[in-house]
């Protein structure tokens, strides 16, 4: 198949693709794929207008029938998910199985968001007055902005839209520059869950295509209400303050420099699988991707070994071909990042083994390299640093206690993991004194979080989440009431205010 068939099978026609000053091109091999149009900040201003207008007709709509477009954009989806997975490994690099990894979030949270618009549970509160009751309710918060990161292109979009939906705020969402493609093509599936809905109102999904005064427009509107942003660190401290500076309703999903404690009585072959995973899965361009690998002194001599044996046969290429495990970094600078960090950690005192670029001669306008472990006398600078490629830091430890300290002595807090089989290490470490992270895992590691559970994390990681649990609450707004059923009127804690 070629780019531009799989383009057309996506529903993006060549008129659409092929004009305009967005130059879309694949990590692949380096080639331009598409050209897109771009909108202006006037053309943002109307987009949220017309989402203004929506939110007045969607959220009078009942939360289940609202959960019914989202059922039927899941079976979408499920019938597009070999096109879009093949999409999202052209434009993002990952390769096709975490392709279709991403694309099956989007499904599996969808499902989860149509049983969630018959849970919008409120609470029944007691009253202290007699006659009288006291409730909470909550009511859509009106339209929700979904920022999105190269990286995960479309599964954090629909972490956001699908709840969003069923909460009754309509989407303007705003993927990276870097991956407009799968955005444009997530809209097409949307349009036809549309039309088998039948009534929904204009404007329900918007897909803003531009740089970043378009999303500044985004995030400075008081009338988008939740901005959901998925990015870097510098990212996030440019668009918090705005967002707070009109009280809008904000979830930021930044920065990770994820680690594993390994145990001395963890099973050992079982880390390896983990670890590989973690550490070279999306090239290492997951914020969940391990970067920090923490091993108890009695067995580390065991297990790095063992992984530099298996990261020498990791099968490097075209991330749309079978067998691929490791595909290309999202473009040059990527690669010059992690070169860097690797001077900056053999200066360090760091030994490195691997790294480099890859395929130099197949795809010489692409950055593929050569995942690397670097064994670190300790933490140091670099290691505190996030840099989005294959870098595995490895370092030594005696006790407990030292492992968590260095594993939260950095600026990130989003997701943790330990390898043992002793109960008291696993429970100290998801213990208040443990990981102080937003994800603590025990015997798995960092990445591949399921829809089930809230996604996100402290620190720099900025605190905001995403799918599952209570996730929900953060597209609403709350409302407390008090139900006066009597024929009097008291006051509450005892107050007397008599009138004649």
């Amino acid at each position: 198949m070629t780019y531009q068939t799989l383009l057309e099978a996506c529903g993006l026609s060549t008129g659409q693709t092929s004009s305009g000053s967005l130059v879309v091109t694949t990590p692949v091999d380096g080639s331009e794929i598409a050209r897109l149009e771009t909108h202006a900040p006037s053309d943002v201003e109307a987009m949220v207008t017309t989402a203004t207008a929506a939110f007045k007709a969607w959220r009078d709509v009942p939360a289940p029938r609202r959960g019914e477009l989202v059922r039927l954009l899941g079976e979408e989806l499920r019938a597009a998910k070999e096109d879009l997975g093949r999409l999202v490994a052209l434009e993002c690099g990952k390769i096709y199985q975490e392709g279709l990894g991403e694309v099956q979030e989007m499904i599996d949270i969808c499902d989860f968001a149509v049983g969630l618009s018959r849970q919008l549970y409120g609470l029944t509160i007691a009253s202290e007055r007699p006659g009288h009751s006291m409730r909470e309710t909550w009511h859509p918060a009106g339209p929700c902005a979904v920022i999105t990161a190269f990286n995960f292109p479309v599964a954090p979009w629909a972490w956001n839209a699908a709840l969003a939906l069923v909460c009754g705020d309509p989407i303007l969402w705003k993927p990276s520059e870097k991956t407009p493609l799968t955005a444009l093509a997530t809209h097409r599936i949307f349009e036809r869950a549309l039309t088998r809905f039948g009534d929904a109102p204009e404007g329900l999904l918007q897909v803003v295509v531009g740089d970043a005064a378009a999303g500044n427009v985004l995030v400075e509107s008081p009338d988008v209400a939740v901005v959901s942003a998925t990015g870097s660190v510098r990212m996030g401290r440019a668009v918090g303050p705005k967002v707070a500076a009109r009280f809008g309703k904000l979830i930021l999903e930044l920065g990770g420099n994820n680690a594993m404690i390994v145990g001395p009585s963890a099973d050992l072959e079982l880390a390896v699988r983990a670890i590989v995973f973690a550490a070279v899965g999306t090239a290492g361009q997951r914020c969940t991707s391990l970067r920090r690998l923490i091993v108890h002194e009695d067995v580390y001599d065991k297990l790095v070994p063992r992984l530099a044996e298996v990261y020498a046969k990791l099968p490097i290429g075209d991330p749309l071909a079978d067998g691929t495990l490791v595909g290309p970094l999202i473009d040059g600078a990527a690669a010059e990042a992690m070169d860097k960090a690797l001077k900056a950690a053999a200066a360090d005192g760091g030994t490195v083994h691997g790294g480099g670029r890859a395929l130099v001669d197949t795809y010489p306008d692409a950055a593929y390299v050569h995942p690397a472990i670097v064994e670190m006398p300790a933490q140091t600078d670099i290691v505190r640093e996030e840099t989005f490629a294959p870098i595995l830091y490895c370092m030594k430890y005696r006790e407990l206690d030292e492992a968590i300290a260095i594993q939260n002595d950095v600026s990130q807090g989003l997701s943790s993991c330990i390898f043992t089989t002793d109960l008291r290490e696993a429970e100290r470490f998801l213990s208040a004194a443990g990981s102080d992270c937003g994800i603590a895992n025990v015997n798995i590691g960092p990445s591949g979080a399921e829809i089930g559970g809230a996604f996100g994390g402290e620190k720099d990681t900025g605190g905001g989440r995403e799918s599952g649990s209570d996730a929900w609450k953060g597209y609403m707004r709350r409302a407390t009431n008090t139900i006066n059923y009597s024929n009097a009127l008291p006051l509450a804690q005892g107050v007397s205010f008599d009138i004649d």
